[in-house]
């Protein structure tokens, strides 16, 4: 379980600290914020200025070295998890990659996005999350009337710890019945992770807990292609429930047999 040669810091400390804690058979391995300090010290490098950034890039946006892979039972991968006030644990879970499907059938949308905001988003999840709610994709998606209630959604939830969802709609259906939908948002080389669509479903439990909960994530497949995925949450962990691939174009480039198309599919939404 040596760190490869070459390897940066965040690979060592991590790697570090699954190693001092880790005991053969473990599904759980915990550990705390200040063990990666202690492991910077032990490995004699230099300390991160960023230490949050450490978990966020092993947590969100790529998967743990391979030396702590290896540790995990079949057909099982790790994961890192909140558990409590700057306390985390490794946690042996399911395989479950979440990623666009090529070979999804497109559905074209008037792109109704406005071109100054097109223009100067300063990242893709900030473009994607525009797009996504000026062309009214969560209600398309969802068939459900929708409203953005808060982006980037900052708080603290009993048990978990700190946790950030990117976007959070309610809504509401024909028969009345009330939803809270919070949305992960990722750019086209980023991956969606199933731990933050189970931090993004504790929310909605702590701070609506009258709401029906349906999480949603949202990614990038091309510039003007986004995926959206609808989860549930069960006994095996996170499965992707529905997904959907819409197309911005321009309104002129919907033809009369794309419509007729779309007309014939038989997906009535989430309400029926």
């Amino acid at each position: 379980m040596t760190s490869p040669r070459g390897a940066n810091r965040y690979t060592q400390i991590i790697e570090h600290i699954f190693r001092a804690r880790y005991t053969e058979g473990s599904r759980e391995v915990p550990f705390e914020r200040a063990d990666i300090e202690r492991a910077a010290a032990e490995l004699g490098i230099k300390l991160p200025k960023n230490l949050g950034d450490v978990l966020y890039s092993y947590r969100y946006r790529v998967a743990l070295p391979n030396s702590i892979q290896l540790r995990a039972p079949p057909g099982e991968q790790w994961v890192i998890r909140p558990a409590g006030r700057s306390r985390y644990r490794f946690v042996a879970n399911p395989i479950s990659q979440v990623a666009p499907n090529a070979a999804l059938s497109e559905t074209k949308i008037p792109d109704a996005t406005p071109g100054i905001i097109a223009k100067y988003a300063l990242n893709d999840e900030q473009a994607l999350l525009a797009k996504v709610r000026y062309n009214r994709l969560i209600d398309i998606f969802t068939g459900i009337a929708c409203y953005s209630l808060q982006s980037h959604l900052r708080t603290s939830v009993q048990g978990v710890g700190q946790v950030e969802t990117d976007e959070v709609y309610v809504g509401v259906d024909r028969r009345g019945a009330q939803f809270v939908f919070p949305v992960q948002a990722k750019g086209a080389r980023d991956r969606l992770s199933v731990v933050q669509i189970e931090q993004d479903v504790a929310v909605c439990r702590a701070k609506f807990p009258n709401l029906l909960c349906v999480p949603i994530g949202a990614q990038f497949v091309e510039e003007d292609l986004i995926a959206l995925f609808r989860f549930e949450l069960g006994d095996r962990g996170v499965s992707v429930e529905t997904e959907r691939h819409y197309r911005l174009v321009p309104a002129d480039q919907i033809t009369p047999e794309d419509l007729q198309a779309y007309s014939t599919r038989t997906d009535r939404g989430m309400t029926g």
